[in-house]
C-alpha cells in the first residue's frame, strides 16, 4: 500500500498539470501530449470533461466576438449614416454650420454641393466644323482655355475665326485679339464673321494684350476672346531693349502670371479664350569632343554622329508650359494634303487633321479631318461620310445623281447635302 501511496504522488503531479492546462483554450495540443502520459482512465475521463467545457466556453467567446463585429456593419469611420442616428445628424448640423459661415465670410455661392448647384454638365458651342465638335464631344467649352496649335499654314486662324462666326450666330459677343497685326476683314467676312460687330484690339505688347483681354472678361459681356498668337505677346521689358539682349523666361512667366487671372475670371463669366499658339524646335547645344552643334541643326549634327536618329520630339510650343496646364482642351492642327480645282490647274482648299491632345470635358486623343476650302470652309463632306449619306469608292464619292465627287468644292448641290447631315445629327 506504502509503495502504491508513492507511485500515486508523482502521477497526482502529473495529472495536475495536465488539470492546469485544461482551461486554458489557447493549449489544446500541450494538453493533449500531456493526456497522454496519465494511465488513470478515471483521471483522463475528467481531464476530457474539463476539455469539453473549455472548449464550450471558446466556443461562447468566438460567437461573442462575432455578435460584437456585426454591430458595426454599416458605419464608415465608426458612424452611422442613418438618418436617425444622433451622431450623423450632429455631424451634418456642424457641416451646414460651417458652410454657412464661410458662404457669409466670402460670399453666397463660395461652397455648395454640386447637385444644388446644377455645374455638374459643361455646356459647349459649335467650333464652326462638325467633325472636330464630334471629336470634342459637342463643341468648345463654356468658360474655359483653349489652345490650337500647330505648324505654318496649317489652318489656326481659320479655325479661330470659324469658332467666332458660330458665337456670333448664337447672338453672343466675340473678341479678337491681333497680336500679329495680320487681320484680313475680307477673309474673315467670307468665312461667316460679322465684322461690323467683332470687337478688335492690336495692342502694342503682351502685358497690353493680355490685360485688356481679361478686363473684357471681366466685364461678362463676352462669350468668346481670341488670341492669335501667344508667341506675338512680346514683353514690354524685350520692345523697349534692344535687339539681340539676352531676355530669359520674360514670356513664359507673363503667361504664366496672366493665366493664374484670367482661368478663375473666364470661368465665372462663362467666357471662353482661345489661344492660337506656333511650334519651335528645342534648341540645345549638343557637344562632343571639341565640337558643338545646335538641336535644330539636325543635318550637321547626324552627320557628325553617323547616325540618323534624333531621340525626343523636339516640337515645342511658345510662351512656357503654363498654357498646357491651364488649357481644358488642346487641339493640334496640321496639314494632309492640298485640294485641287475641277481643272487640277490650281490648289483650292486644304485638307487638315485636328488631334485632341488634352481635354478635361471629353474623351482625349481623338481625331477629326476636314477640309478647308479658301474663303469657303468645308468639311460637310467628311460629316456625309461619316453618316453614310454619302458613300465613298476609292478617291471618288457619290451622291444623289452625281456619281463622281471628288471633294466638297466639286458638289454642286451643297445646301442639300447640309440639310441632310443636320438631320441625321
Amino acid at each position: 500500500m506504502e509503495s502504491l501511496a508513492a507511485a500515486a504522488v508523482p502521477l497526482k503531479a502529473k495529472l495536475g498539470v495536465c488539470h492546469q492546462l485544461c482551461f486554458s483554450p489557447f493549449n489544446m495540443k500541450t494538453h493533449s501530449c500531456l493526456l497522454s502520459i496519465s494511465s488513470s482512465p478515471l483521471h483522463c475521463q475528467s481531464s476530457r470533461s474539463r476539455f469539453f467545457t473549455a472548449s464550450s466556453k471558446l466556443s461562447a467567446a468566438r460567437k461573442r466576438d462575432k455578435k460584437i463585429s456585426c454591430e458595426f456593419d454599416g458605419k464608415v469611420n465608426g458612424f452611422s449614416s442613418d438618418s436617425g442616428d444622433s451622431r450623423f445628424l450632429d455631424r451634418q448640423r456642424a457641416l451646414d454650420a460651417a458652410m454657412n459661415d464661410i458662404n457669409s465670410s466670402f460670399g453666397k455661392g463660395s461652397v455648395t454641393r454640386l447637385g444644388s448647384a446644377g455645374g455638374a454638365l459643361v455646356e459647349t458651342f459649335p467650333s464652326g466644323c462638325l467633325t472636330l465638335d464630334l471629336a470634342l464631344g459637342g463643341g468648345l467649352p463654356k468658360g474655359r482655355i483653349v489652345e490650337i496649335f500647330g505648324p505654318e499654314s496649317s489652318g489656326k486662324t481659320t479655325l479661330a475665326l470659324h469658332a467666332i462666326a458660330e458665337v456670333q450666330k448664337l447672338g453672343g459677343n466675340a473678341m479678337l485679339v491681333d497680336a500679329e497685326h495680320a487681320f484680313d476683314p475680307a477673309y474673315s467676312k467670307a468665312l461667316g464673321v460679322d465684322v461690323e460687330n467683332l470687337i478688335v484690339c492690336q495692342p502694342d505688347n503682351g502685358e497690353m494684350a493680355l490685360e485688356i483681354a481679361d478686363r473684357m472678361c471681366r466685364s461678362g459681356a463676352i462669350d468668346l476672346i481670341c488670341v492669335d498668337s501667344v508667341s506675338a505677346l512680346t514683353p514690354r521689358a524685350e520692345i523697349e531693349g534692344e535687339i539681340g539682349m539676352q531676355q530669359i523666361g520674360l514670356q513664359a512667366r507673363l503667361m504664366s502670371q496672366a493665366l493664374r487671372k484670367m482661368s478663375g475670371n473666364a470661368s465665372k463669366a462663362g467666357c471662353t479664350l482661345i489661344f492660337l499658339n506656333q511650334i519651335r524646335y528645342k534648341s540645345a547645344l549638343r557637344s562632343i569632343g571639341k565640337f558643338h552643334f545646335l538641336a535644330t541643326d539636325y543635318v550637321a549634327y547626324s552627320a557628325f554622329c553617323k547616325i540618323g536618329v534624333y531621340y525626343g520630339n523636339p516640337e515645342v510650343t511658345s510662351g512656357g508650359i503654363a498654357l498646357k496646364f491651364f488649357a481644358s482642351v488642346r487641339l493640334e492642327i496640321r496639314s494632309t494634303g492640298k485640294i485641287k480645282s475641277v481643272k487640277g490647274d490650281e490648289d483650292v482648299g486644304v485638307r487638315v487633321r485636328v488631334r485632341v491632345q488634352k481635354s478635361k470635358v471629353s474623351r482625349p486623343y481623338k481625331q477629326a479631318e476636314f477640309e478647308i476650302i479658301f474663303g469657303e470652309g468645308g468639311c460637310m463632306l467628311d460629316c456625309a461620310e461619316m453618316m453614310d449619306i454619302v458613300v465613298r469608292k476609292g478617291a471618288w464619292y457619290s451622291y444623289g445623281d452625281q456619281s463622281e465627287v471628288l471633294n466638297s468644292y466639286q458638289i454642286e448641290n451643297l445646301e442639300d447635302l447640309t440639310i441632310a447631315v443636320i438631320e441625321a445629327l
